[in-house]
């Protein structure tokens, strides 16, 4: 039996743990720059506004007291999702995250004589230590568990197990809620008359594979009861690393470029880090702003002498090259950084004869630059080619809550 776990209106939830006045409010959270609704609470849905609406639509709404919005807060979010999947890993045999907000979990033996309960108990857990409502779906495969997870958020209590014959559940889905279907394949399943999950269950395997490839048949084989979704290697190397954001105010000089750059680097090398990986080189890229939305790109491509995870090599083989991308008159929206060919250190590979700098000495340097970071705090102590100042081309947050779970000084006062 596997067990999806999944936070209800997660970005929100995360919100209302710390400021109590948003429990019971029309809230949504923003996109990066404050641009759209990215997650909305059920007040907020059952107004009927779909996600993705631009803030500016609503601000009117706002100013009367109808509606309350948030920037997005990653660093709370992500430090939130990591307390839950403490608590899922003390209380599963085994669990894969799937994303910020759900995981699948393998339960003990022991929650085979009572699968409800097993979840009501998890889920309540989650709610007292961390604070965020979760639903919790029960099935023998990763598919039909999204699916209970689905009905379980609608149930008084948050937990569902689908049943040993799930053809009633199935009938009443439509075929483009099924996890792994996607947006292109329901029209083309329609025309074979293919249009809940149980029409997509009981197709002919012939059919299926016409329609979508092996891939959708793996899907079918899941609602049969028959796990095909191999569980996640996380061993395996990423092709790539990469880190972008668009500004909050448009960059208009070098100094910006250099410094956003340099800046998303750092990010970057630090998740190569947590990975255990290094890089053979990186793409750098800017893009321009233009009134109408999008703009061109400009890139360099930079390869490393050797593969590394130190931010200062990367940082010393980068500022040359962004130069290139900046034309003076220009205003530019967004930079970014992707890290190519990943190895892990120890990889066969063939080292520069005139390299003087070991890679322990490299590894030492950054190790401690990553423990003072999650001591005290994301950026505390970063590279001066990320800018000392004012950062105007940081990203548009102007609804930020505290990160009070992360930093020292936004900590929560008790009165």
């Amino acid at each position: 039996m596997i067990g999806l776990v999944d936070g209800n209106n997660f970005f929100v939830s995360c919100e209302r743990v710390f400021n109590r006045h948003l429990v019971g409010r029309p809230v949504a959270v923003l996109s990066n720059n404050d641009g759209c609704c990215v997650a909305r609470s059920n007040e907020f849905k059952a107004l009927g506004i779909p996600m993705g609406t631009p803030y500016f639509q609503l601000k009117s709404r706002e100013a009367t007291g109808e509606l309350s919005f948030c920037s997005s807060n990653y660093e709370l979010y992500g430090d939130m999702s990591r307390r839950i999947i403490s608590i899922l890993r003390d209380e599963a045999v085994d669990v894969e995250p799937y994303s910020i907000d759900e995981a699948f979990i393998y339960p003990p033996t022991t929650a085979a004589e009572n699968y409800p309960a097993y979840g009501r108990r998890l889920r309540a857990k989650i709610l007292r230590w961390v604070g965020i409502p979760c639903g919790v779906g029960f099935a023998p495969t990763k598919t039909l568990a999204k699916i209970a997870n689905h009905i379980g958020k609608k149930q008084p209590d948050g937990v569902f197990l689908m049943p040993e014959d799930p053809t009633e559940v199935l009938a009443s889905l439509p075929v483009d809620e099924v996890w792994g279907v996607g947006r292109r394949l329901p029209p083309k399943l329609r025309a074979e008359r293919i249009l809940t999950a149980k029409h997509l269950r009981d197709a002919p395997d012939e059919t299926i594979r016409s329609v979508g490839g092996v891939t959708l048949l793996r899907t079918a084989m899941e609602l049969r009861g028959i796990p095909c979704c191999e569980d996640k290697d996380y061993d395996a190397t990423p092709d790539s690393v990469s880190c972008s954001r668009s500004f909050g105010t448009p960059a208009t000089t070098l100094d910006a470029l250099e410094e956003s750059v340099a800046s998303f680097a750092a990010q970057a090398a630090a998740k190569l880090r947590r990975n255990g990986l290094l890089a053979a080189g990186g793409n750098i890229y800017a893009q321009i702003f233009a009134s109408g939305g999008g703009g061109n790109f400009v890139a360099r491509t930079v390869t490393f002498p050797t593969p590394t995870d130190a931010t200062n090599e990367m940082l010393r083989a980068f500022r040359p090259e962004v130069a290139a991308l900046f034309t003076p008159g220009l205003r530019y929206r967004k930079t970014g950084v992707v890290f190519f060919g990943l190895e892990k250190p120890g990889a066969p590979r063939q080292t520069d004869l005139f390299d003087t700098t070991a890679p322990t000495e490299r590894s030492r340097l950054y190790k401690a630059v990553d423990a003072l970071n999650a001591r005290y705090g994301k950026g505390m102590v970063f590279s001066a080619a990320e800018g000392v100042g004012l950062r105007t081309w940081h990203m548009k947050r102007t609804k930020l809550s505290k990160r009070s779970t992360t930093r020292w000084d936004e900590l929560m006062t008790v009165r």
